[in-house]
């Protein structure tokens, strides 16, 4: 179950991005030593008092040929249609704007909970100012300080107030995957190509919210679930120029899936969105398989194949675990192959290895390579243990978690999979002091 999504709504100009940064904390998946994640602070992950939600900061969405109040608009209705309660951000020192009753209007009609947020009260004085934002019709207004961080954590507790009752869901023994990619890349048309290879189609099953579609399917006896990523609904030429309006769609397809299709377009190769939204799939830590669509389009030789797989590696150098596949929706290349690729990868994800093993090939790693020494200070290895599967993570117990570099790491994760068939999926290493 994908969990609820938040947006942070308001006229320019008024904090958004602050409180966004603020609310989002170190909860924002930087890894700077990954290359290749390219990160767009438009969307992140938030947890409060144990509620796990997604943010989304509207004033990252630009429409940058639209007039000013349409883009207000176009940015409001994104939120309208993503989230299950939006944050309503106004500017406490300059009172009520006929941009901001221009917002309130589209937010009346949304039929979704609304929090105010007044920003910018700094000081116990001008809380005065908070009374005049009554008059928006939301209920009582919180005031907050992005600049000082004050009133965050009762704007926080407003909010999971109004977050949806998740009822318990029922089992559910399917590879759960998704489609991901920019527009026109040939996510529905390889869904349908999928599910017509298919012989035996279980069900449609209608989604919580927005009237999504998951189909399930059977395959040589295992079932399948496509997590709806088609139903994008594109109100006009706006959201069309809003790619990142995608990325929020993929979002909530990757939270639900175990396993990701990253798609790429084989005709007009890779683009910087395509890396953005494998970033969030590798950063969620789900199975990854990379899709090539429209394969049957290119003019090959003996060596195509190999090039563009050489440039999705040095593009996607975080994603060296994903295995690739080349497909035509069109012509149903390879696609009978997709459904054992995907339950293989899924299988990976889920994958646990014994403490005693696991511990054998670390040691052996540690004697091919000995641990680093940092300031006259060397890396102690005591042991390790897998503590999780999907993504399968492992904590490793040393001297000092400080010690254990990036690079040490990643030749450790190298070792464990010469070892043990871990194609697809990310691992987790951990490092943990004994004491």
């Amino acid at each position: 179950m994908a969990n609820p999504t938040v947006a942070i709504v308001g006229r320019p100009n008024v904090g958004k991005s602050t409180i966004f940064n603020r609310i989002a904390g170190e909860r924002i998946s930087i890894v700077e030593d990954t290359p290749g994640v390219t990160r767009d602070r438009i969307y992140a992950h938030g947890e409060w008092l144990g509620h796990n939600f997604n943010l989304i900061d509207t004033g990252g969405i630009e429409v940058s040929d639209q007039p000013f109040m349409q883009q207000i608009t176009a940015q409001a209705e994104v939120a309208i249609d993503e989230a299950d309660v939006i944050i309503f951000m106004v500017n406490g020192r300059q009172g009520i704007t006929d941009a901001d009753e221009r917002v309130a209007q589209l937010l009346y009609r949304a039929d979704k909970p609304v929090v105010v947020a007044v920003n910018k009260i700094d000081n116990f004085e001008s809380r005065a100012d908070v009374y005049d934002f009554y008059a928006l019709g939301f209920g009582d207004p919180n005031p907050i300080s992005g600049a000082h961080g004050l009133g965050i954590g009762d704007l926080l507790d407003e909010v999971i107030k109004n977050f949806p009752e998740v009822p318990d869901p029922a089992p559910d023994d399917s590879i759960r995957f998704s489609l991901i990619g920019r527009p026109n890349v040939g996510k529905s048309s390889l869904v349908n190509a999928i599910l017509g290879d298919q012989r035996v189609i279980v069900s449609e099953v209608a989604g919580t919210t927005r009237d999504a579609i998951d189909t399930k399917f059977v395959h040589s006896g295992q079932e399948f679930t496509i997590v709806d990523t088609a139903g994008i609904r594109k109100r006009g030429k706006i959201y069309e120029k809003t790619e990142k309006y995608s990325v929020m769609r993929a979002m909530k397809a990757i939270d639900e899936s175990n396993v990701v299709l990253v798609v790429l377009n084989a005709e007009e190769g890779i683009r910087e969105q395509d890396k953005r939204v494998a970033g969030y799939a590798h950063e969620a830590g789900k199975g990854i398989i990379i899709v090539v669509n429209k394969w049957d389009t290119l003019k090959k030789d003996n060596h195509t194949q190999k090039q563009f797989e050489a440039q999705i590696r040095m593009e996607f150098k975080y994603l060296d675990y994903a295995p690739i596949i080349f497909v035509s929706a069109k012509t149903k290349q390879r696609l009978q192959q997709l459904p054992e690729l995907i339950e293989r990868v899924n299988v990976n994800h889920e994958k646990r290895i014994s403490s005693s093993t696991l511990n054998e090939v670390i040691m052996d790693a540690v004697a091919m390579t000995p641990t680093p020494t940092i300031k006259t200070r060397k890396l102690r290895i005591y042991y390790a243990t897998q503590v999780a599967t999907a993504p399968p993570t492992i904590v490793v117990f040393v001297n000092d978690p400080e010690l254990l570099h990036f690079s040490y790491k990643r030749y450790l994760e190298n070792q464990i999979r010469k070892n043990f068939d871990f194609s697809g999926t990310p691992i987790h290493i951990i490092a943990r002091s004994r004491k």
